[in-house]
């Protein structure tokens, strides 16, 4: 009897330290469930209710230096994405096509990624196509720079610089195309 109830006792200790990791499990499943990620909102700031210009400074992957100052004069749009947010997968073509359409007025994109390495961020770019530029912000700065804006947790989040560098409309989740695209279009419709 002493035997069977040690033997149990080892067999429930056991168990209890190979419970499952429900977290690994989840993403190792990829399905995205308890996923964090911004609720759509949108918002379109007038002229006069803008704040002041958004300040940062960071790197592209390919080793070039870009800082905000750089963005005064046109109208920029910074998305916040990484390889696994499945909003971001979903909304990737669309950007690239808002990109090709309105880099002929001078609008430049610029991703903001929070997570991957290049190896990862390229592949990324490669998979869908995106050929603008991404800032490699791994380190959090840039995110940190625009938590004004943007809440850390809700990727993707998409904002548009008018010509002085203010926030003149903001996307928190994934950017609708038409939707993305009226707020382009009305930022360079501004004088």
């Amino acid at each position: 009897m002493k035997l069977l109830a040690a033997s149990l006792t080892l067999s429930l200790g056991l168990t209890g330290c190979a419970s499952t990791d429900t977290l690994a499990e989840q993403a190792n499943a990829g399905d995205n469930e308890n996923y964090i990620a911004g609720d759509g909102s949108v918002t379109e700031y007038t002229p006069e209710s803008r704040g002041e210009p958004v300040a940062l400074t960071g790197t592209f992957y390919d080793g070039t230096v870009v800082d905000s100052e750089d963005f005064k004069g046109q109208v920029t749009v910074l998305n916040v994405w990484y390889a696994a947010c499945a909003p971001c997968r979903v909304e990737a073509p669309d950007l690239q096509a808002l990109y090709e359409k309105h880099q002929p007025s001078g609008v430049q994109f610029i991703g903001v990624n929070i997570r991957d390495e290049q190896p990862t961020a390229d592949a990324f770019e490669r998979t869908f196509g995106t050929t603008y530029p991404s800032i490699d912000d791994t380190d959090g700065a840039v995110l940190l720079a625009m938590s004004d804006y943007v809440p850390a947790q809700a990727v993707p989040t998409t904002l548009v610089l008018d010509r002085q560098g203010r926030v003149a409309g903001r996307i928190i989740g994934l950017a609708e195309k038409s939707t993305l695209d009226a707020l382009i279009t009305d930022a360079v419709a501004e004088q």
